[in-house]
């Protein structure tokens, strides 16, 4: 755990945030990139990139603070440093990027589902470079292990309250080294022929299985509304898997890629 890049005084540069940044700019280049190679507008896609991160921020704290007893039971948490330097929920950013995304891509005239084809690489790099942050940050740990790559988390800084001296799955390594795993199969996949929104229908679909293993291995807070065997974000993991497999079954015409 790495909770801090440098302190100077009382300032201090958050790990996460650092890298949080890092992966939002990594994400933005790389989609402006396939963009401009498809003749899209960048400078539109650009502006929805920045819009779907500010929308995806208050989307993810939004979802934490529903999801959260301990905003039910201390509201007054809400207003904390700790509340505004968390990353809060994923999907709770995700699901509202996306519904965001879609108004804003039918009022500047983009083509949906091609358009999202081309942020899909982007957002499975940009997510796995943020789980890096959240691994510095001590958030989103895993349940105790004996296994011999466990992570034991020591750093008295920590705010998250992720436990000190327990050996512990390293859940936040594992997602994003799938993600990254992810992020070359979609551009492999991208510069070859397919249809409009297999691509991000094949993000949707790998991503969704991934998180839905992985939370077998996180410790949860014991929220779960929906009940069942499964937790909220594995509900969510089986609905994102199932529409990104039905993106990529379904038949519409093919974008063919010049070699």
């Amino acid at each position: 755990m790495f909770p801090q890049l440098f302190r100077i005084g009382s300032f201090s540069l958050p790990t996460y945030g650092a890298l949080v940044a890092i992966a939002f700019l990594t994400a933005l280049w790389l989609t402006s990139r396939f963009a401009k190679e498809r003749g899209v507008n960048s400078e539109k896609v650009v502006n929805l990139g920045v819009y779907c991160a500010l929308v995806g921020m208050l989307g993810a704290k939004v979802l934490m603070i529903v999801m959260d007893p301990e905003y039910r039971e201390h509201p007054a948490e809400i207003f904390t440093r700790e509340t505004l330097q968390s990353a809060g929920i994923f999907y709770g950013g995700f699901i509202a990027a996306l519904l965001f995304a879609y108004f804003y891509m039918r009022s500047q005239q983009l083509a949906v589902l091609s358009t999202a084809d081309l942020f899909a690489p982007g957002v499975a790099i940009g997510h796995g470079i943020g789980r890096l942050g959240c691994f510095a940050a001590g958030c989103c740990w895993g349940k105790p292990t004996t296994l011999p790559w466990a992570v034991t988390f020591t750093n008295k800084d920590a705010t998250t309250g992720v436990p000190l001296g327990v050996p512990l799955h390293p859940t936040q390594i594992y997602e994003a080294l799938a993600e990254g795993i992810i992020c070359l199969i979609l551009i492999r996949r991208l510069k070859r022929g397919h249809y409009d929104g297999q691509i991000i229908g094949l993000y949707l679909l790998l991503y969704g299985m991934v998180r839905f293993t992985v939370e077998f291995l996180r410790v949860h807070d014991g929220s779960n509304p929906l009940g069942g065997p499964f937790v909220l974000e594995q509900w969510i993991s089986l609905a994102v898997a199932v529409a990104g497999a039905w993106l990529v079954s379904r038949r519409a015409p093919a974008i063919v890629i010049p070699a």
